[in-house]
């Protein structure tokens, strides 16, 4: 059987593992940070008749600059937005890809700071970008005048800043943004995929976006629109930066399909969003229930939670999926991350946790 050690794969490849969370078939899957909501039955129909009006021209390409979607995501997200400052792909993954494309590459580099998403670095080494990995500071928080000391001392041409950051959750003070604006000599990209979870007051970095055509805000529908399926993130910029990765996207990127059913979502975002509360009181209430019987837990403005199990988490991962419950282990020392999902799998959580404590103290 051939394996990957018989291609003329390129070095810095050989021996990395795809990335991914496990897919095992348990009564509760809490790994993924999806919405743990299904898609209301009127949303399903309607996306079902806008799949249904697309068929019949399938022979045709899509809208290569799928203006119209563009639109609708300019109106949801405000900020005097328009088409020409948004930019959509197949997932927040592509359009950072293409951010990397565009403004990365062979002889440049990108920093993120550590612990954040796991798939930055990835996204650097497919592209061909030297990564750097800048730390946070205690409790995984980050100050500006750390931030600010990192990216003077590296110069990247990217900086990824994650608000809210995963797999911690907490979203970042906008004076961090701001002081990395201010010293970052190349691009600056705000990754807010769990934005709307995030609680009362936080700010978003589409707020600064007027005068930086160096920033750029990605976003996604995974999460709170329940559209993980669906694939579709986005990016809010100046229209420079829109034209920038528009020299780097494959052509008819997004399929007539993905289109039309994002657009038939975004017209109903009422209904979708409406379980973005839901998801916030579970949220709460894992935060709450674990510090009240003793764990260490990270501030989330996130769907997720991130808590302490101290010593071998792959031992407390492997308790909890004993008892049916499948949690993240984001491979930081003693700690792990849950989802929030509906009351039901919260309550599951929460009873594995209590047999955890018994068990392992």
């Amino acid at each position: 059987m051939t394996t990957l050690d018989d291609l003329p794969i390129r070095d810095d490849l050989r021996g990395l593992s795809p990335y991914g969370a496990p897919q095992l078939d348990v009564p509760v899957r809490l790994n993924t940070n999806e919405n743990s909501h299904p898609v209301p039955e009127p949303v399903v129909d309607a996306i079902g008749k806008a799949l249904a009006a697309e068929l019949r021209d399938l022979n045709r390409y899509p809208d290569r600059d799928a203006a119209a979607l563009r639109a609708d995501l300019a109106g949801y997200l405000g900020h005097g937005l328009t088409v020409d400052g948004v930019w959509a792909a197949n997932g927040s993954n592509e359009i950072q890809q293409q951010l990397l494309q565009a403004f990365a590459g062979p002889g440049r580099s990108a920093l993120g700071f550590v612990p954040a998403y796991s798939m930055h670095p990835l996204l650097a080494l497919g592209t061909g970008t030297r990564w750097v990995p800048a730390r946070r500071g205690v409790d995984f928080g980050l100050t500006a005048d750390e931030a600010v000391a990192q990216v003077r001392e590296h110069a990247p041409d990217v900086v990824f800043l994650c608000s809210p950051n995963n797999p911690t959750g907490t979203a970042l003070d906008p004076a961090v943004v701001a002081a990395v604006l201010a010293v970052a000599p190349g691009m600056v990209v705000v990754d807010e995929a769990y934005a709307e979870f995030a609680r009362p007051g936080t700010v978003s970095a589409l707020a600064v976006l007027p005068g930086h055509p160096r920033l750029v805000v990605t976003r996604t529908m995974s999460k709170a629109f329940g559209f993980a399926g669906g694939r579709l993130g986005y990016l809010a910029a100046d229209p420079a930066v829109v034209a920038a990765v528009q020299l780097v996207r494959l052509p008819y990127h997004l399929s007539a399909l993905t289109q039309a059913a994002a657009r038939a979502a975004l017209a109903h975002r009422d209904a979708l969003l409406a379980t973005v509360a839901a998801i916030v009181r579970q949220r709460d209430r894992i935060v709450a229930r674990l510090r009240e019987v003793g764990f260490r837990v990270a501030d989330s403005d996130a769907n997720f939670v991130l808590f302490e199990v101290g010593g071998d988490q792959a031992a407390a991962w492997r308790v909890l999926l004993d008892a049916g419950v499948l949690v993240r282990d984001v491979g930081l020392p003693g700690w792990l991350r849950v989802t929030a999902g509906t009351p039901a799998e919260t309550d599951a959580f929460l009873t594995a946790m209590e047999k955890l404590r018994r068990e392992h103290g």
